[in-house]
């Protein structure tokens, strides 16, 4: 096998099977949050948080990031929601 001198390998794959990793970890935990809103808030909506964490801290990226800040504005409608109608937090 020849290697041109202009080329360069790069090996980056493990960057993005982490990436991806992480974005699927992201939208589990944004789905999880979501899901918890209307249904157990905070036996739902704090592990899908603590997911949406570990996602921001293995990338960095948008979707890492709306992840965490959409799950604790779920864990607070979900908690506020649970609260006025009298529903059971956990």
């Amino acid at each position: 096998m020849s290697h041109d001198a202009g080329q360069s390998i790069e090996h980056d794959h493990p960057k993005r099977s982490l990436e991806s990793v992480s974005g699927y970890l992201a939208a589990l935990g944004l789905f999880v949050c979501v899901l918890g809103v209307v249904w157990h808030p905070l036996r739902l909506c704090v592990p899908g948080l603590i997911l949406a964490l570990v996602a921001a801290g293995m990338a960095k990226g948008r979707l890492q990031l709306a992840a965490v800040l959409i799950g604790a504005f779920c864990l607070f409608l979900g908690l506020s929601f649970a609260v006025t109608t009298g529903h059971a937090l956990w």
